[in-house]
Order: structure tokens, then sequence, then C-alpha cells
């Protein structure tokens, strides 16, 4: 967060001593009564008043005192140094910080000054505002908000619902993004799609429930969700549950979490040990690792696969057997470099993209046998790349169908001959919402009750719903690694438990 500056009451202007101090002239008076004295009493011929009478010495001596005294007087003591001068105590009032005030959340929302261009003229409209980083200094963000606008518009096409307006603006930091989304309001926006990241979210979110605009962001992040904050993502708690419950009802008991040193994977260690701790199972073994460097992830690897044991273990099972004359014994453990079970029946990787790629091939390395131990994962796992990597083969992971998304994909390969990132189906699903509520009146089109009705919503990846507080619920599959591609081994649900109005 940008931190305001705060500005205090003005010192007072103080003169440095030396300049101020007042100056004692004391000396030129009596310089020139000294001198005027002795002129008096040397003059030669003596002056005479007009009368004839001569001026007397003593009368001009008295005349002059006279007219020094008041000099002399405000000068001190005759014949004496002066009085030291002493400033003047200034008290400083102390400086007390005054935060600016907050910055109004109220937005004016005029209908003369709505947002519509000429084509638009004469329809009842519904202004839908994708709130993403456009202008980000970071290429890849940039790339990624293009291709999310692009799948919004690729909705808006397929579904031709000639009511919806999108209106893209740009975000960035928290300033940035409110200002976006005052923006957005002004302009007449009924709901807002995005923004991307959580502090963008924080920073709109007073301004749009000022305005009773609804907010449908793409952040995983809870702590922002609620109050009219509603997260159209993939929550990683409830990737969680699911591959926990699956492997549970699968049979085993006993895990193992190797987790990144991020925000990510703090959330998801804790969200797994509740999980498993719900089912009455067990957490043998909670390692993280940096995710700095490949060299990094080694020293974590050894330890939840009890490797130093089991090697030493294993040469000692070796030096034992050859000391006893077992041939057959000493050649069966040539090539194995650790002996002994592990203490867990599956280990949860929540990790994807590159780092998963240079994870993965570590843990056989060190003897975790992926026949043996059942590799568990996450959304990330949701990457046709990874179907190569021969540690992951058996693995299973958690995703929404993947039926309609890979139509999706064909479909925006058509339309902008590239192929989406995963996330970019949010911004299709979320202009998928607006089309299938704007049948509703416009007093209850985006209210709580409406964008939180328990049946939920259809979309690309599967089927949705709001919860009171902001989250969401997904209908998640579960999928096993092969290497012809992943196949589903436990399908989502198709609906809430309620029939769906879709």
């Amino acid at each position: 967060m940008r931190q305001r500056r705060l500005l205090g009451p003005s010192l007072p202007l103080v003169w440095p001593q030396r300049i101020f101090r007042p100056v004692c002239f004391f000396n030129i008076p009596v310089c020139f009564f000294n001198i005027m004295s002795a002129l008096i009493v040397n003059a030669s011929p003596r002056q005479e008043r007009p009368s004839g009478r001569p001026i007397s010495s003593s009368f001009l001596r008295a005349a002059l005192l006279g007219l020094c005294l008041p000099l002399l007087a405000a000068c001190g003591t005759f014949g004496s140094k002066p009085a030291p001068v002493v400033a003047p105590v200034i008290k400083t009032p102390p400086v007390v910080a005054q935060p600016r005030p907050a910055p109004s959340n109220s937005v004016t929302r005029d209908p003369a000054n709505y947002y519509t261009p000429s084509q638009f003229a004469g329809r009842d409209l519904i202004r839908v505002a994708v709130l993403l980083p456009f202008n980000s200094s970071r290429a890849d963000i940039r790339e990624l908000s293009g291709a999310l606008y692009n799948a919004a518009q690729l909705a808006l096409f397929e579904f031709g619902n000639a009511q919806i307006m999108l209106m893209p603006k740009a975000t960035g930091s928290g300033p940035a993004a409110r200002q976006a989304a005052i923006d957005a309001i002004t302009e007449g926006a009924d709901l807002i799609l995005g923004p991307l990241f959580a502090e963008e979210v924080s920073a709109i979110a007073p301004v749009a429930r000022a305005s009773h605009v609804p907010v449908v962001a793409f952040s995983s992040d809870v702590t922002v969700a609620g109050n009219g904050v509603y997260l159209l993502s993939f929550p990683p708690d409830e990737d969680v549950a699911r591959i926990v419950d699956f492997a549970v009802l699968n049979g085993m008991t006993t895990f193992a979490a190797l987790t990144p040193q991020d925000d990510y994977g703090t959330r998801v260690a804790s969200a797994f040990a509740k999980s498993v701790k719900d089912h009455g199972t067990k957490v043998t073994d909670m390692v993280t690792y940096p995710t700095t460097s490949t060299e990094a992830m080694n020293a974590p690897v050894q330890r939840v696969a009890h490797y130093g044991a089991r090697h030493s273990a294993a040469v000692a099972e070796r030096a034992a057997k050859k000391q006893a004359g077992d041939a057959e014994g000493v050649k069966a453990l040539e090539n194995v470099d650790a002996v002994g079970d592990l203490p867990y029946q599956a280990i949860f990787v929540p990790e994807g993209g590159t780092r998963l790629r240079a994870l993965a091939p570590l843990l056989p390395y060190y003897d975790v046998d992926p026949r043996k131990v059942k590799f568990l994962g996450t959304g990330l796992w949701d990457d046709r790349s990874l179907i190569n990597e021969p540690a992951l083969e058996g693995g299973w992971y958690t995703a929404p169908p993947p039926e309609a998304h890979e139509q999706f994909v064909m479909r925006f390969a058509q339309a902008y001959h590239s192929t989406p990132p995963r996330i970019a189906s949010l911004a299709y699903d979320g202009v998928s919402l607006a089309v299938a509520l704007s049948v509703h009146p416009a007093e209850n089109r985006f209210t709580a009750e409406t964008l939180t009705h328990p049946d939920g919503f259809a979309g690309v990846d599967g089927i949705f719903r709001f919860l009171p507080d902001g989250r969401t619920e997904r209908g998640l599959a579960v999928l096993e690694m092969r290497p012809s591609g992943p196949i589903i081994v436990d399908p989502a649900p198709v609906s809430f438990g309620v029939p769906s109005v879709f």
C-alpha cells in the first residue's frame, strides 16, 4: 500500500540569534559627549550668546549630557560591559501528524453522462466495465490482460446480446484501480468484471459498494471477497478439499505435503492439513521449499523422502549381505540407493509449470517411487505441457471438466490465432454471467440475491455459484495424468443438488 504523506503545522520562522541580537550603540554617545566637551573647554575664543554674554562651558556640558542620557540609558550602565543578550525562548508547539481525510467514495451517477457510443444510441444498454492492468510495466501481465479481454469479447460475440456493452478500463496500483472504477461508474457501469489482483480489488471495492455496483473479480484471494465483491476464480481451498476427499475415498490414510515457500504454498498447506484432519487421517510430513532455484529444492526433497536414513539403511543392508556371503542379495541391492517404506501413501505437490517440471523428477531421484506413492496436485497441473513428465504419470489432480474448456480454447485460437492462458476462461464466463442475468428486470438484475442464487451458473469451466461471503464454489473433476493426456477418473457434478436454471 502506498503510504500517505502526513503534513503537520508549519513551524514559526526564527531568525538566527546572531542576526536577531539587538546592537548597543552606547560608545557613540559617550565619545560624542567627550569630544564635544573637550572642544567646548578648549574653544578659543569663547563664543557669546546674542545677548553678548559668553556661553558657559558648564552649561554646554549639561546640555550635551541631557541629549546623551536617553541614549546611554538605552544601552546599559555607563562605563560597564553591556548586559548579555538573552535570546527569547520560543516554544514550538508539538508537531501532530494530521492524516488526510479519506477520499470520498461517492460517485455521481448521472445518466446524462453515461458512455453511449453512437452505434448504441437508443438501446437499453447494460454497461459492463472490464478492469484489467492493460498498461502494466510487465509484458506478461499486459499479454494476460489482452487475452482476458479478448475472451470477454468472444463471449459477447458468440451470445450476440445487443444489450451488453463492454467498457475496458486500465488498472494499476491501488489509486489507479480506484480511479478506473470511478470512471467506469461515472460512465454508467452496471457491473464490474475484474480486477485481477487483490490489491486492486481492495482499492475499488469501497467505491463500487457506495454506488451499489457489484464487482466480479478474478482474484483468488478470499480476503478481498464479500460486501459486494464476488470472486470468479479457482479457489485453492476447493482444489485441496476435492483431491483429499477423492484420495481418502480410495483408501489413503497417511499423507505428506511438499509446498512452495510463498503465499499460495502457505494457503494450500494450511487447507491441506485441515482437510486431512477433518477426514480423521494423518499428515506425516510437511516440508516447504524455496522457489529461487532448482538447486534450492534438493534438500527439502531429500527431507520429505527421508533419504538420509533410507540411504544409510541401504548401505548397511548391502554390507551385511556381502559379509554373510549372500551374493544374490548383494546383486539385488546393487542399484538400490535407499530401502524402507515411506511413512505416507500419498504426497501432495501443489505446483505447476516450469517449477513442477523441475521438482517432479527429484522425487523419484531420491526414491519416492510414484508406483508406490500417489502424487496429488491441484488445478496448477491442468497444463498439457506436463503430460510428458514421467514422474507425474498416474498422479491425480483437480480441474474443471475439460470438455467445454477445450472447446473454448479451440474457438479462441480460431478467433485470435493464439492459445489462451488458462484463466482467460474467467473473463468469458464473466460475460456469460452478465448475459444470463440480462433477462431480469434492471432493479434486481445484479443484486446480491440474484448473484448468489443457490442453483448457480454454468460456464466453460463447469458449474459455479457465488456464496454470500463472496467466495466461489465450483464443480470440479478429478483427473489422472497419462502419457496420452489426462483422463477423468471422477467426473465433476452437473448441479449443486438443485435443478439448474440453464
